[in-house]
């Protein structure tokens, strides 16, 4: 999947994935980048249609984001293949606040030809958040359904 640099902003010089609708135009912006290290990490801003009633960022917004934090961890640069989540699981440590800096690191635990498995942890502002790991099945060709 293609990624786009983004060239202005506070993510200026950061990547994203716009041909994921859901995770780029519903729930996110969520973005990209390799650290210093030659780490990945991702991150979005927390905004209030992330929040729930609770005044926290809801559950589900977390774990959309580790979703796409599972396959920002494991990118390679490589723009030709596409993989689907088939195992993931979280844990929630604590709540993130709307205006909070939202950030997944962590790695790749190991894997094949077609598996990846990465695991990470979300910090809001430093603090953790949500601990979380997954398996990403790779695919060479996109389903398109209609």
């Amino acid at each position: 999947m293609d990624t786009k640099t983004i060239t202005e902003g506070e993510f200026a010089g950061w990547h994203t994935w716009p041909g994921e609708p859901f995770e780029h135009d519903t729930a996110g912006p969520f973005y990209m980048r390799q650290d210093e290290d030659g780490s990945m990490v991702a991150a979005f801003r927390a905004q209030r249609k992330h929040m729930n009633a609770g005044g926290v960022v809801h559950g589900g917004a977390l774990m959309t984001f580790a979703d796409f934090a599972l396959f920002a961890l494991a990118h390679s640069g490589e723009e030709d293949g596409y993989g689907v989540t088939v195992a993931f699981t979280s844990e929630f440590l604590a709540g993130a606040l709307e205006g909070e800096l939202i950030e997944a690191r962590g790695e790749v635990m190991g894997g094949g030809r077609s598996i990846t498995f990465v695991r990470g942890i979300i910090t809001s502002d430093g603090r953790p958040v949500l601990n979380f790991s997954g398996t990403i099945k790779k695919r060479h060709q996109r389903v398109d359904s209609k």
